[in-house]
């Protein structure tokens, strides 16, 4: 374990749950911001989205090359 000196400062007791609790706080910190911050979530989220694709334009066919003579 590279961090295996770690443990005779902090207590695991005391460490592993301190560790837990931050990333859980940070996820939801980080989901928070995209939720209050993305405009086009929210109608997602509600059913409102965009439900038809726009429709892909063809593109037209490009002409043969001549062959060098």
């Amino acid at each position: 374990m590279i961090y295996g000196k770690m443990w005779t400062v902090v207590r695991p007791q005391l460490g592993i749950p301190l560790f837990l609790s931050a990333v859980a706080i940070s996820s939801f910190a980080v989901h928070l911001a995209l939720v209050t911050n993305t405009p086009w979530l929210k109608a997602y989220y509600n059913g409102a989205a965009n439900r038809t694709a726009p429709a892909a334009v063809a593109a037209p066919a490009a002409a043969p090359a001549e062959a060098p003579k």
